[in-house]
C-alpha cells in the first residue's frame, strides 16, 4: 500500500537481479519551499533596511519641528532654525544655491581627482622603488595632519583668490588616503601569486599591472569614498577665508548676518551633494571590481 508522501519503487541491480526498493518523493516540494524562505528574509532585510532609516528620519524631523531638540539642548529658534524655516529659506533661494553647490561640487571633483591621481603616483613609486619612495608616504602624511585652515591662507597666497586655491586644498588633503591605501594594496600581494609571475618570467611592468595594480584597485576605491566626503569638506572649508562663490562663501556669509535658515540651507545641500558624490564612487566600484570577493558575495 503506497503512502501520500513517499512510495517504494524498485530496482535492478547492474546484475540483472531485482534489488529492494527506493523511496521516491511523490508529491512533496521541500526543497522549494526551502528555497522561498532565504529570498523572503532576504526581501524583509531589504525593506528593512530602507524603512528604519526613513521612519527614524522622520521622527528626527518631528522632534525638530516640534521644537523638542530645543528644549532639551535649551536653544532658540534663531540658533537652530525649524525644518520648515528651512525647506523656505531653500525655495525662495533654490536658483542661488544650485549654483553655488555646482561650483563648490566641481572643486570638490576636480580637487580630489588631482589628489587621488598624485597619491597613486607616490603609491606606484614608493612600491616599485622602495627605498626612495618610501619616505614619500611619511611626507604625505605629514602634509595631511596640517589643518585645512592653515593650508588655505597659503593655497590662496600661492594660486590666487580662485578656483585654483580650493582645488589646490582639496588636492592636499585627499592624497594621503589614496596614497596609504593604494601602496598597501601593491603590496599585499600572496607570495604564491608573485612567484608564480616571476617563474613566467614575467617582467616587473607585467607585474604590476597584472597583479599589483588590479590588486590594489578594492583598496583605491575605498580611498575614493574616503575622499568623496573629505573633498567636500575641504572645498568648503577653503571657500570660508577666500571665495566670491561657493556653499562655503555663502555659509560664511549667511552667519555674519545672522541668516541662519539660508546657512542652514546651505549645509543641507552639501550633504546632498555629499552623498549624491559618494554613491557615484560607490557605483563605480561595483562595475570596476565585480571580480572582487566581496562584490561576488554581496
Amino acid at each position: 500500500m503506497e503512502s501520500n508522501t513517499v512510495r517504494e519503487a524498485s530496482f535492478v541491480s547492474p546484475h540483472g537481479q531485482e534489488g529492494g526498493s527506493r523511496p521516491q518523493a511523490a508529491s512533496g516540494a521541500a526543497a522549494p519551499s526551502q528555497e522561498r524562505k532565504p529570498r523572503r528574509r532576504s526581501r524583509k532585510s531589504a525593506v528593512f533596511r530602507v524603512i528604519l532609516p526613513v521612519l527614524a528620519g522622520v521622527l528626527f524631523l518631528a522632534l525638530w519641528e516640534l521644537q523638542v531638540i530645543h528644549k532639551i539642548f535649551d536653544l532658540k529658534k534663531y540658533q537652530l532654525p525649524l525644518p520648515s524655516a528651512i525647506a523656505q529659506a531653500m525655495g525662495d533661494n533654490m536658483s542661488l544655491l544650485l549654483s553655488y553647490t555646482g561650483y563648490t561640487l566641481t572643486e570638490a571633483v576636480l580637487g580630489m581627482l588631482a589628489g587621488s591621481l598624485i597619491g597613486f603616483i607616490i603609491a606606484l613609486v614608493a612600491t616599485a622603488w622602495p627605498r626612495w619612495g618610501g619616505g614619500s608616504l611619511t611626507l604625505v602624511a605629514a602634509l595631511n595632519a596640517v589643518p585645512i585652515v592653515a593650508l588655505a591662507p597659503i593655497m590662496n597666497l600661492w594660486f590666487g583668490d580662485g578656483l585654483g586655491s580650493r582645488i589646490a586644498i582639496v588636492t592636499a588633503t585627499t592624497m594621503a588616503a589614496m596614497a596609504i591605501n593604494a601602496y598597501k594594496g601593491m603590496a599585499a600581494i600572496h607570495p604564491l601569486a608573485l612567484d608564480l609571475m616571476h617563474s613566467y618570467a614575467a617582467p616587473k611592468s607585467a607585474v604590476f599591472r597584472h597583479l599589483r595594480i588590479k590588486n590594489s584597485l578594492p583598496y583605491v576605491f575605498t580611498a575614493l569614498k574616503i575622499n568623496a566626503t573629505a573633498s567636500m569638506i575641504g572645498a568648503i572649508v577653503g571657500e570660508f577665508f577666500f571665495s566670491s562663490r561657493g556653499l562655503g562663501y555663502l555659509l560664511s556669509n549667511s552667519i555674519k548676518v545672522a541668516k541662519m535658515p539660508l546657512g542652514w540651507a546651505c549645509i543641507v545641500l552639501a550633504a546632498i551633494a555629499g552623498v549624491i558624490f559618494y554613491l557615484v564612487v560607490e557605483r563605480l566600484e561595483k562595475v570596476f571590481i565585480r571580480w572582487h570577493p566581496s562584490r561576488r558575495a554581496s
